[in-house]
């Protein structure tokens, strides 16, 4: 099963993302590793830098094949060749809606013509064709199989079934695959968006009908709703149909957030496989279930895919999970401790709070009557930044196992600023006492930041109209108002990783900055 990951391509035509030559190299080599077999790396005729990237790509020694887009015009062919482009993904027109709308005043007869001749131009360039019928799903499948025909005959080496706004269902991609298997011998691709919700869905039923190779995109990414997402047509793959492909799966997370980070498009929480919540769990009867058995409530473990599980402490949390916090914490409590431990958290999140790490560590030492305090304090945080010309500025003063250090830092934003002057605090205070623990500090990962806050204002006006049609409503639409909106207090979720071990703290302040340095500290202070 071949892979073409589009991500550099139809991936970078998602609305906002926008990628120098720079981080398509870098995603590009991370491809590459993960095991994708064909790169389409972007569109050679698109523009200067787009050209210079797809040929930095081609010559910086992947194993992967590198493709370019391009339509059946011979200018777009030339640039790719000349991009030293390994192979063409050629699309033509096929649906009477795209023909009309791209080609007006030409017939299907015209786009057989037009299509065989670029085709066989491009196997004079020397590059190997994968012809796309464009909007296939919408169009005259006996035309799509005449065109096709036409482009083999012309020496095309692979074909694409397009599904190019996601209209297919998954019967019915299986049966076209299997229609089109029967006909040509060729190997046969599909490619589809995922407007309905269907791109996984409808990729893995073209590959039960017998398509040879995949489009995909990490992370879903592609115009409008998206394609099928890679990490999760691989998957479904290879779990349920034990059909094997090259891609190195203990790889897919730290690529998914490679590219998270790079096209700056936050991966949804919920998102199977990469998500934030995807290996998270709160539930109590889950929990339980869980830390006796993993495989009770995950389908596959989070290793295989590079990730660790989390188990996070809410008004869900049941008593195994409380056990297991108040023991990792280095607290002892007896069984009716822990569930007055539960009881005061389901109290607190019930009033419509999120418990954070400092909030645990406050009920849990409150139940026992004990009071450990925490090593790192922030005391005192002043952030200089603008559009002067100069870098952001960060001033900070932290209390450390009950002494002052304070420390400065310039950095690349307000959070980066920050983070530099307390590593400076931390690594000062190393220094002096001879604290090894302290300094190692200095060296963990962020892995995760995530930030929520404000409501878009479309929402509160229809709270609001909500309250209108029913009163009993308002007070509470009116509580809600008043913590969303410009003047709220933000959450700021934070992940760092020491020697293999993920910690979690969130921090909340009507200042994003403050709430950032915050959790950040307080997930110090769980790996201290």
């Amino acid at each position: 099963m071949l892979i073409l990951d589009t991500t550099l391509r139809d991936g970078e035509q998602t609305p906002g993302i926008s990628l120098t030559v720079e981080k398509k190299l870098i995603i590009a080599h991370a491809l590459d590793e993960l095991g994708v077999d064909i790169i389409e790396a972007g569109t050679a005729i698109a523009g200067e830098e787009e050209f210079k990237a797809i040929k930095e790509i081609a010559n910086s020694g992947l194993k992967a094949e590198v493709c370019s887009f391009a339509r059946i015009k011979e200018v777009d062919i030339d640039a790719v060749a000349n991009a030293d482009a390994d192979s063409v993904f050629m699309v033509a027109p096929s649906s009477d809606i795209h023909i009309r709308t791209k080609f007006p005043g030409k017939s299907r007869e015209d786009i057989i013509e037009i299509s065989v001749r670029a085709v066989e131009y491009a196997k004079e360039r020397g590059l190997t064709v994968e012809f796309g019928a464009e909007d296939s799903s919408r169009a005259d499948l006996g035309f799509v199989k005449e065109l096709f025909k036409a482009v083999v005959d012309a020496k095309a080496d692979r074909l694409t079934f397009t599904d190019t706004v996601g209209v297919l269902i998954p019967e019915k991609a299986e049966r076209i695959m299997r229609e089109l298997r029967s006909t040509f011998k060729v190997p046969i691709a599909f490619h589809g968006h995922n407007d309905f919700g269907l791109a996984t869905a409808n990729t893995v039923y073209a590959v039960k009908g017998g398509a040879k190779e995949i489009h995909v995109t990490v992370n879903g990414l592609g115009e409008r709703a998206g394609n099928a997402p890679l990490e999760e047509v691989v998957l479904v793959l290879e779990t349920f149909y034990g059909i094997k492909t090259n891609i190195r799966k203990e790889k897919i997370y730290e690529v998914s957030k490679l590219v998270e980070t790079l096209t700056r498009f936050p991966i949804a929480l919920n998102k199977p496989v990469v998500g934030y919540n995807a290996f998270m769990h709160e539930s109590g009867i889950h929990t339980s279930a869980l830390l006796r058995n993993t495989i009770s409530y995950e389908p596959i473990p989070p290793e295989l895919i590079g990730r660790k599980r989390a188990i996070v402490h809410g008004k869900h949390s049941g008593k195994a999970s409380i056990i297991k916090l108040v023991e990792e914490l280095g607290y002892e409590a007896d069984d009716e401790q822990v569930k007055m431990i539960m009881k005061r958290i389901k109290e607190f999140e019930g009033k419509g709070k999120r418990v954070m790490g400092s909030d645990l560590i406050k009920i849990i030492e409150d139940v026992l009557k004990v009071k450990r305090g925490r090593k790192i304090i922030l005391k005192g945080l002043n952030v200089v930044c603008g559009k002067s010309g100069t870098s952001p500025h960060a001033s900070i003063k932290i209390s450390l196992n009950g002494e002052d250090v304070e420390a400065t830092a310039l950095g690349k934003g307000p959070f980066d600023a920050s983070v530099r002057a307390l590593k400076n605090a931390l690594k000062n205070y190393a220094e002096k006492k001879g604290d090894r623990s302290i300094g190692e500090l200095v060296n963990v990962k962020l892995v995760n930041y995530k930030a929520n806050a404000i409501i878009d204002d479309k929402v509160v006006d229809y709270m609001e109209r909500l309250a209108e049609r029913n009163p009993k409503l308002s007070d509470l639409i009116e509580r809600i108002r008043i913590m969303t909106g410009t003047d709220a207090p933000v959450d700021v979720i934070i992940q760092l990783e020491k020697d293999d071990k993920v910690v979690t703290a969130i921090g909340r302040s009507t200042d994003i900055i403050h709430a950032s340095v915050e959790a950040y500290i307080e997930c110090l202070n769980k790996l201290i």
